[in-house]
């Protein structure tokens, strides 16, 4: 893969990476135990309003997958970028041939050639 065409990708990785962790702030809150986790904030149930309260909690609950999504995807972003620092990136990490520019073009942070990611 030719240097121009790794630099794009890493720009769009760290672009993704920015969206994500700023997407999961608006509900969750870093937590480093284990590194890169990230805790959806449990709902303050003090304001004496039984129903909003029941509806903060049910809100996150509903949250849970969501952030659950999120770490997933930041966590094959940063699995990325470390691989361009390492040299190792486009390298499908199951046969271990290069995966095709088009899929990472369309899914920078992919782990696998599309023959691998079709099993």
């Amino acid at each position: 893969m030719d240097k121009k065409l790794t630099e794009e990708l890493k720009t769009k990785l760290e672009e993704q990476k920015k969206s994500i962790e700023k997407e999961l702030e608006t509900f969750a809150k870093k937590d480093d135990i284990p590194k890169g986790d990230w805790e959806t904030k449990y709902p303050n149930r003090e304001n004496g309003n039984m129903e909003e309260e029941a509806d903060e909690v049910q809100e996150y609950g509903n949250m849970l997958p969501v952030e659950h999504s999120l770490e997933l995807k930041l966590k094959n972003v940063n699995s990325a970028l470390e691989k361009i620092k390492s040299g190792t990136y486009g390298i499908c990490e199951n046969c271990g041939k290069k995966i095709s520019e088009e899929r990472l073009q369309a899914i920078p942070e992919a782990k696998t050639c599309l023959k691998c990611g079709q099993k």
